[in-house]
């Protein structure tokens, strides 16, 4: 997707808000500034849930708020670049969607209030001292918890039981990735499994370590959350898992509506929600720095029946009545 593609889509998914709330009285426009890392098509649809529940508290666009958007594109030096715009642009506080823009927010401004969405490991990143009492201008709601490192290979054992072995793909650049294989790692054992660390570098490697792993028989894949991964990353292992029939699964659903088989994440709809009522808390006087930090409250687990198929494989019904939504 385009950054005009990005721009119209983004723009009218906000025309399509209804006008649900009566405008608070204020004495002046609120700027909201938001950056993402990239331009997904997913972000449209979480932007609008945002809007929304910022409606709902009574901050109605165009009327006592403005919202001002930048996309990094999954490059850092652009990401530099729009969180430098947004601090100029004099906003009152910035929605920061991913850790890939964090690091770079934080360069740009230590006093402008800054609400992150899902950011991996926010203390191990340096972001805030600590998750009670993040102590700065930043604070927000954490990617996952690291006890749903161990559920992807319990899922993936579950989904394929004839399995063994399991290359477990992480990345490098995320601190909480050396902590999600080592909670993978402990689960190992009591399922009767092999795990392998494999880092996310570029599309030759990632190609021989899924061709190997096919070549080694009774293996799966699971794919950890990551910074670096892009559109044509997640196209690329989606369809080498299924051309070497490897049962997978993803750290979120976008790469179930590629084609991939099984994905169980936070339901990032639901912290777009909840960054917009932490903003309006900011809005009425509380600082960052005394709003925890926040686990995610809500999961959801995703799979694709037709790749199941494909693979050979019959989704248990454990894992159907479990499923927030399946793909045919």
């Amino acid at each position: 997707m385009n950054r005009r593609e990005f721009i119209t889509l983004v723009g009218s998914a906000a025309m399509t808000c209804p006008l649900t709330a009566v405008a608070q009285e204020t004495d002046r426009v609120r700027r909201i500034g938001v950056l993402v890392g990239s331009e997904e098509v997913e972000i449209a649809g979480r932007l609008l849930v945002f809007r929304n529940a910022l409606r709902d508290r009574g901050w109605i666009e165009g009327r006592n708020v403005q919202i001002n958007i930048r996309s990094g594109a999954g490059d850092a030096s652009t990401i530099s670049t729009a969180a430098h715009e947004l601090v100029a642009l004099k906003s009152d506080v910035i929605l920061a969607s991913s850790g890939a823009v964090m690091g770079r927010l934080l360069q740009a401004t230590r006093s402008v209030p800054i609400v992150f969405v899902v950011v991996p490991d926010p203390v191990g990143s340096g972001f805030v001292k600590s998750l009670s009492h993040p102590g700065g201008n930043a604070t927000g709601f954490m990617q996952f918890e690291y006890s749903l490192s161990g559920k992807w290979l319990e899922l993936l054992k579950e989904i394929a039981p004839s399995i063994t072995r399991a290359a477990i793909f992480w990345d490098p650049n995320l601190a909480a990735g050396v902590g999600q294989f080592a909670v993978i790692q402990s689960v190992a054992p009591s399922l009767g499994m092999e795990v392998f660390p494999v880092e996310l570098h570029d599309a030759a490697a990632t190609e021989r370590s899924l061709t190997t792993m096919a070549h080694s028989g009774n293996g799966g894949l699971i794919i950890t959350a990551s910074s670096i991964l892009t559109h044509t990353d997640r196209d690329l292992i989606v369809g080498l898992a299924a051309e070497h029939k490897l049962p997978a699964v993803y750290p979120n659903r976008r790469f179930i509506e590629l084609g991939g088989l099984m994905s169980y994440a936070a339901d990032f709809n639901d912290q777009y929600r909840r960054a917009a009522e932490y903003i309006d808390r900011i809005f009425k006087g509380e600082k960052p720095a005394d709003l925890p930090v926040q686990a995610p409250t809500k999961y959801e687990l995703v799979v694709n029946l037709k790749t199941a198929k494909a693979l050979g494989l019959t989704v248990p019904q454990s894992i159907l009545a479990r499923a927030d939504e399946v793909i045919e």
